[in-house]
């Protein structure tokens, strides 16, 4: 269940945090403040208060919806909420004077951010996102608050069956962080092909 929720949360985190971070950088207002509503709101408040407030609140006003999903969707919004500011943060890195060759050649502004802006910003993107992803999978144990068995319940279980809390933490510990070394390992490989390229 932790997998899940961490992959499910990953997946549309992606999007959130690109969507979010590109709308910050945009010259219409109408698109800016929304973009940074939402970044302020989810990155200003805890996750924990977002998720019994998606869970426990939401329901008062007709919308339930279930626990892994509620989980799935808070947690990505917002890993996504701090990925938009990587996002716009490595695009703002980018030298301005290659978007000024760009508009020289009489590209497009989508075709600059396409073609020129994102294949330079996406490398400095690799290693906060990797950051963030760890940081999610992290905040997967707060889901066992919301009704859902993840690693962290089962812990908590198994702990209260056999009395053996050093083991059981040891235990969940070494599993967070096997799981952690194969997210960094993923962002290395994707690191020193993009080095290559």
């Amino acid at each position: 269940m932790t997998l899940r929720i961490t992959a499910g949360a990953a997946l549309l985190a992606v999007p959130l945090a690109l969507a979010a971070g590109l709308a910050r950088l945009s010259p219409h207002r109408w698109v800016r403040w929304p973009a940074l509503a939402y970044v302020e709101v989810f990155r200003g408040t805890s996750a924990l208060v977002q998720l019994f407030w998606f869970y426990y609140v939401l329901p008062l006003f007709g919308l339930k919806l279930p626990a892994v999903t509620v989980g799935i969707v808070v947690l990505a919004a917002n890993a996504g909420a701090y990925g938009a500011e990587v996002v716009r943060g490595a695009i703002l890195a980018v030298a301005p004077g290659q978007r000024e060759a760009a508009v020289a050649l009489n590209m497009t502004p989508g075709r600059i951010m396409r073609r020129i802006v994102l294949p330079q910003a996406f490398p400095a993107m690799l290693p906060p996102a990797g950051n963030l992803l760890i940081e999610l999978l992290k905040n997967t144990a707060l889901v066992s608050l919301i009704t859902i068995t993840d690693l962290t319940f089962r812990g908590q279980m198994l702990r209260a069956e056999t009395l053996r809390t050093t083991e059981v933490f040891i235990l969940l510990l070494l599993l967070y962080f096997a799981v952690a070394l194969v997210i960094t390992a993923g962002i290395r490989l994707l690191e020193r092909r993009f080095r290559v390229r």
